[in-house]
């Protein structure tokens, strides 16, 4: 659905100078996950990509691995009371055969669009729920050079966050530095899951020879969806969280953080990065 932004008016004060006009901003909106019909997550979201969301959220759950294992992916009808269809619920089902996982479990609650489930355990879930371990073979090899300009590409193609400001951003590239997709959202975990359930329902996954490159900081949850997806480079233009770190550090990924023109902090994966200087 295309409610991607939304029309405010702001009282607006330049140099002590005071006006009244419309403003654009981001649209907001609950997403509820169904799994089977059953009610799975809420995530607030950027409307928009719905189903790639939903499908990529399940590849960060372990519970998708290829575009064959979904048989629908619809918008639920009469999701209100009086039967109308809000496009804020959707269903995911499963094909046969497909291993439905325990809905009961801790990720069965209400997210925001900037929280994520942390904690060590976290780290053995992502160990023993990948499908795709991180084996770019022969490993991907990116310079510092074309890394550099990636940031800028990203700020290019973001075309909600011109008119509002307020967007995250995700993005794939090729190891070339080719830009293969971007997707815009209030939240940078939205913004990464509808990269992967776009790649997912193309047949592409896992991306073992593509670059994530996020808006924000690298969080542990980033981390995590880039290595159920089988990313094997995480670059972002803010810091990453210790976990993030410890997660990379763990399956192999290259996670690059301060990403910012030709300065960037290389935290773990520096065999991928063809570094000039000896360290």
């Amino acid at each position: 659905m295309g409610r991607v932004t939304e029309r405010r008016r702001v009282i607006r004060v330049r140099d002590g100078v005071v006006t009244a006009r419309p403003d654009t901003l981001v649209a907001e909106e609950p997403l509820e996950i169904r799994l089977n019909g059953k009610p799975l997550a809420i995530t607030m979201r950027t409307p928009g990509d719905d189903f790639a969301l939903a499908a990529g959220f399940l590849v960060s759950e372990g519970v998708l691995a290829a575009a064959d294992d979904v048989q629908s992916i619809v918008y639920c009808a009469g999701a209100t009371a009086d039967g109308a269809n809000t496009y804020n619920v959707v269903d995911v089902k499963l094909a046969p055969g497909v291993p439905v996982p325990d809905i009961t479990l801790e990720r069965n609650v209400y997210t925001t669009s900037s929280c994520g489930l942390c904690g060590k355990a976290s780290l053995d879930a992502v160990r023993t729920t990948a499908r795709f371990p991180i084996a770019d073979t022969p490993p991907v090899r990116l310079t510092p050079e074309l890394l550099a300009g990636l940031p800028d590409r990203l700020r290019a193609a973001q075309e909600v966050f011109d008119r509002t400001g307020g967007l995250h951003a995700a993005a794939l590239f090729s190891e070339a530095g080719e830009l293969l997709d971007v997707r815009e959202d209030v939240g940078r975990h939205n913004a990464v899951d509808k990269l992967v359930g776009r790649a997912l329902r193309d047949g592409r996954l896992p991306l073992s020879r593509a670059v994530l490159l996020v808006s924000g900081r690298a969080s542990f949850e980033l981390a995590q969806k880039a290595v159920m997806a089988g990313i094997p480079v995480l670059a972002a233009v803010s810091a990453p969280s210790s976990l993030a770190v410890d997660l990379a550090a763990e399956t192999g990924l290259t996670l690059v953080g301060f990403l910012r023109g030709p300065n960037m902090n290389v935290y773990t994966g520096d065999e991928r990065i063809a570094l000039h200087s000896g360290v």
